[in-house]
């Protein structure tokens, strides 16, 4: 039987171990999905000596059946669209269109709640590593994929604990390189891999960040919430 991580720390301490030939390299950025990746990544960071961002993507949810996704959005205007499930469940286009618009203010939110008027850190020329806690279909990676693409980056690594091993080895076609820790099939959930899986809140996004950019010396390990969504 498998071990479930602790949780999303131990997650990223355990990616951040397969990752090692990235570590104290002045070329490398660490951008994590928010908000649970936000944790995970920030592990990751800290111990490859890498700065830490995040990338804004939102998850578009079928409507009545949120936790399936028909596609996902990220920052820059990108859509990536799940065409076999928007054409099984016979989703029109204009449902698809009040959904993006609706995910696009809420990913639009979430850029001004975490970074303010700080801009994205620039990407290009620069190795991204792109971190989330889990990769159930993999649209929400393959968005922020598709973003960071637009940028020129020099080269793109996704890295997560946990995935669908089909996702996983959809995103090794996509990135330069795939780190699954742990890869299943069948995949149920991504929480189920974890033994506390408590919703990560804005200001664990925003005291991660900040600690991510004090200077180690003055790192404290921040406060998580643990008060639901």
């Amino acid at each position: 039987m498998i071990t479930p991580f602790l949780d999303r720390h131990d997650a990223g301490t355990q990616i951040a171990a397969e990752l090692q030939a990235y570590s104290h390299r002045p070329d490398v950025l660490v951008l994590a999905l928010p908000r649970g990746g936000v944790p995970v990544g920030y592990e990751v960071a800290r111990a490859l000596g890498a700065p830490l961002d995040v990338l804004v993507v939102r998850k578009l949810g079928v409507p009545g059946h949120e936790e399936l996704a028909m596609g996902a959005v990220a920052s820059g205007g990108v859509r990536v669209l799940q065409d076999d499930v928007i054409r099984e469940l016979g989703i029109p286009p204009s449902t698809v269109d009040i959904v993006t618009e609706a995910e696009t203010r809420e990913l639009e939110r979430r850029e001004r709640a975490y970074r303010g008027r700080r801009p994205m850190r620039d990407v290009r020329g620069k190795t991204v590593i792109v971190v989330d806690d889990g990769m159930a279909t993999g649209s929400t990676m393959r968005a922020a994929v598709a973003a960071l693409r637009l940028q020129h980056p020099k080269r793109i690594v996704v890295a997560v604990p946990v995935a669908a091993r089909s996702a996983c080895e959809a995103m090794r076609e996509l990135a330069d390189e795939c780190v699954c820790v742990r890869a299943a099939e069948p995949f149920y959930a991504v929480g189920l891999w974890y033994r506390d899986f408590t919703p990560t809140l804005d200001a664990e996004v925003r005291a991660l960040l900040a600690a991510a950019a004090t200077p180690p010396a003055a790192t404290t390990s921040p406060a998580t919430t643990t008060s639901p969504t």
